[in-house]
């Protein structure tokens, strides 16, 4: 009688630890930022006219942060997981470079995909507190809300002199004053691709920052190098040339 007893409670048991083996723990996603010129790693800022852009102008990057949000995986059968919040990169104070997002998610295979810069709804003056100590508000005569990114630096122009550029991506906007108006939306969804979660996962996001000024627009720093916020041509040709910059690592 007690072997059948001994019997029946192992059978419990192992049964019980094959439902835990099969039961899908949740796991973490960790996106970290890394940033390149052609292939050529970007690793610190500076002055120096390290950079030829597809327009044949060197330039430095003195200066570069940009917003993503909405971070989004996909899987067909399934609800979108959207992952809400925000992660400010800023190359420059190596502040941002990866991101968690404290949501957790059932292992899987999915696409992942985020938004560059704030959608509309999310893009709303003032609320964002650590943006706004970061000084990376949009005035209100310009639409308010956010930048999507700030790159800065210096060219080499037509003349040989060196100029400064202040490469902005924001809302694109006309007539700014007491009553913008907008054009077209110029964030925009950066589509990465399969990514498989087995466990708590990271992946490389890369960035080729030369992307922003050669296609499908070659860009002209001579022409277009300040006072491009207000321009809402500049900030189209800026979508434009921003849906190759970001990669998955393979």
């Amino acid at each position: 009688m007690k072997k059948v007893i001994y019997l029946l409670c192992l059978s419990v048991f192992l049964f019980s630890c094959s439902d835990d083996d099969d039961t899908k723990k949740e796991v973490s996603l960790t996106m970290n930022f890394t940033h390149n010129w052609e292939g050529t790693t970007i690793s610190s800022l500076g002055t120096s006219l390290d950079y030829t852009n597809a327009n044949g102008e060197n330039l430095s990057i003195e200066r570069l942060r940009y917003l993503i949000s909405n971070v989004t995986l996909r899987r067909e059968g399934s609800s979108d997981i959207v992952l809400n919040g925000y992660n400010l990169v800023d190359v420059g104070e190596g502040t941002g470079l990866s991101y968690n997002p404290s949501t957790t998610i059932s292992p899987g295979t999915y696409n992942l995909s985020f938004t560059f810069g704030f959608n509309n709804e999310d893009n709303q003056s003032g609320i964002y507190a650590d943006l706004n100590t970061a000084n990376f508000n949009v005035p209100d005569m310009m639409g308010g809300g956010y930048h999507y990114m700030q790159m800065d630096g210096k060219f080499m122009n037509s003349s040989n002199d060196e100029t400064g550029y202040n490469f902005h991506a924001i809302r694109a906007v006309d007539n700014p004053g007491m009553n913008p108006t907008f054009p077209q939306d110029t964030f925009f969804t950066v589509n990465l691709g399969t990514v498989v979660l087995t466990d708590d996962s990271t992946v490389e996001v890369q960035a080729n920052i030369a992307e922003w000024f050669k296609n499908p627009n070659t860009w002209n720093l001579n022409t277009l190098h300040q006072m491009l916020m207000p321009n809402s041509n500049a900030q189209i040709m800026m979508y434009q040339n921003g849906q190759d910059v970001f990669s998955l690592a393979q």
